[in-house]
């Protein structure tokens, strides 16, 4: 008798969404809520797309239940599992993954639609140029719209690349890629099946059109390790070595390497001497910069945990800073001695490099953020400061008042480590965020200038890293951007 009725209790709970009560009281309610609508605001409510979330199924005319999501395609309720389920759940996070996908998609089919897309009708080179002439538009808006329509036109086109060994081009993905000061040069972080970081170097000068092929020169001897930060170094001449942060692995502690590029390719005439490969052990490094500063020569800066270190790689010699957080980013300033910081806490401090180690009053400037700094851009003139953190703010300061300046709106991050690019030349900013959306703003006036989506479906794994350039392949060189996302790059170019 007991176990019968604990039998019909167990069943009772299993089968409540099926009872004719609910559906009855559930088809009431919506009918009721679709009655009390005018005739005139009904035919409105039709044509709009409906949200498949089920937090706003109550702004609609279905009414919203508590562990249940209204599926507006079949009609009907479902009920809300959690995620640990093995039996294809139906979840908050899968609900979120099938809108941000179908929104995605949508915005894929109307750049291919559009072609060269343009942002307002009437909006072209000649109108603008015309309007500049007439004196209806000054200097500073007719930047942004120039920009905004060369932004705009930019169309997707997948690069092809080359390599000795194609099978590693369809199995390895792009964890990260950074251009050289050129452009002609591409350093490629790839993360491989069998664990650790495999590295690369994409020569750009191929890279123009219509035939977009690139060639990716590897070296397989180095061990495979994590990559945490990474670097051009200027040693023997312009950008001749990488600078790297590898994560400790078990007994093996992490360090800090600098690798010739030309263990990769000779790709200056003449040819490059074998370069200098040094190692220096620096444990858990967050952050890593290079100077070319002539006050702090051959030198290069570590973000650890709570300290920084800058390190001269001729002498060895290593000057430490105590800090309160640990360091995620850094910078260093070409005119002024000083290495700008970014930290976990939200405070971005600069260095006075001419202070000792030991010494007082090495912090030059503070400023805050809410949350923890990813990235920090100085400005070439050096009196304004931008950075980046993970709540998804952007902000121009200005170093001499210490105020923020300009707030550029519409960046996504939670909590990842996200890199920011500023580029003065064309006048704009690109980052990509969580939601693995590149936006690019206009510098001057924080104008969001376009948002391009991802060409892969949206993951926490497959966010794009990306490189804009003015001179994308060499001197000769059109500005573009570069797209690394999985195992394919992909170009942007203005032409």
């Amino acid at each position: 008798m007991h176990k019968s009725s604990w039998q019909n209790r167990r069943h009772g709970r299993r089968s409540h969404p099926q009872n004719p009560w609910f559906r009855q009281h559930g088809s009431n309610e919506r009918h009721n809520a679709g009655a009390q609508q005018s005739p005139r605001h009904s035919s409105h409510c039709d044509d709009e797309a409906p949200s498949t979330s089920s937090g706003t199924a109550g702004s609609s005319s279905v009414p919203d239940l508590p562990g249940y999501y209204y599926d507006p395609e079949k009609k009907r309720y479902f009920r809300l599992l959690p995620g640990h389920n093995n039996c294809n759940p139906l979840t908050k996070e899968s609900i979120r993954q099938k809108e941000m996908e179908s929104k995605r998609l949508q915005l894929l089919e109307q750049e291919d639609k559009q072609g060269k897309k343009i942002a307002r009708l009437g909006f072209n080179a000649s109108s603008l140029l015309q309007k500049s002439k007439l004196g209806f538009l000054n200097v500073t808006s007719y930047c942004r719209l120039a920009h905004e329509l060369r932004v705009s036109c930019m169309q997707r086109k997948k690069v092809q690349i080359q390599s000795s060994d194609p099978s590693a081009l369809a199995s390895d993905r792009f964890n990260m890629i950074l251009a050289d000061t050129n452009s002609d040069r591409l350093f490629t972080v790839n993360d491989v099946k069998v664990g650790g970081s495999k590295y690369g170097i994409i020569n750009l000068r191929g890279l123009k059109t219509p035939a977009l092929r690139v060639h990716m020169h590897e070296n397989l001897y180095f061990t495979n390790r994590k990559v945490n930060a990474v670097c051009w170094a200027s040693l023997n001449h312009l950008d001749s070595h990488i600078l790297l942060c590898l994560m400790g692995i078990a007994e093996t502690p992490g360090c800090a390497t600098l690798l010739p590029a030309s263990l990769f390719v000779s790709s200056h005439p003449g040819g490059d001497r074998p370069g200098m490969l040094c190692s220096f052990r620096i444990p858990g490094a967050w952050s890593c910069a290079w100077s070319l500063n002539i006050q702090a020569n051959n030198c290069f800066s570590t973000g650890l945990s709570r300290r920084v270190l800058v390190t001269s790689v001729v002498t060895g010699h290593r000057q430490s800073f105590g800090t309160s957080s640990d360091v995620l980013a850094q910078q260093f300033a070409l005119m002024a001695p000083l290495l700008f910081n970014g930290c976990r806490s939200g405070e971005i401090f600069a260095i006075d490099l001419r202070c000792r180690n030991q010494g007082k009053g090495w912090q030059a400037t503070r400023l805050f953020h809410d949350s923890a700094v990813t990235s920090v851009q100085i400005l070439q003139e050096e009196q304004c400061v931008m950075a980046s953190d993970m709540a998804g703010t952007i902000k121009l300061w200005d170093l001499r008042t210490t105020k923020c300046i300009r707030q550029y709106e519409g960046h996504v991050n939670e909590y990842a480590h996200l890199p920011l690019h500023v580029h003065e030349e064309e006048g704009i900013v690109v980052a990509v965020g969580q939601d693995c959306y590149t936006r690019i703003w206009s510098l001057h006036d924080a104008q969001l200038l376009r948002t391009i989506p991802s060409p892969h479906p949206t993951s926490k794994a497959d966010i794009p890293s990306v490189a804009f350039s003015s001179r994308l392949g060499g001197f000769q060189g059109a500005p573009g951007l570069l797209m690394a996302v999985r195992q394919d790059l992909y170009c942007f170019s203005y032409s």
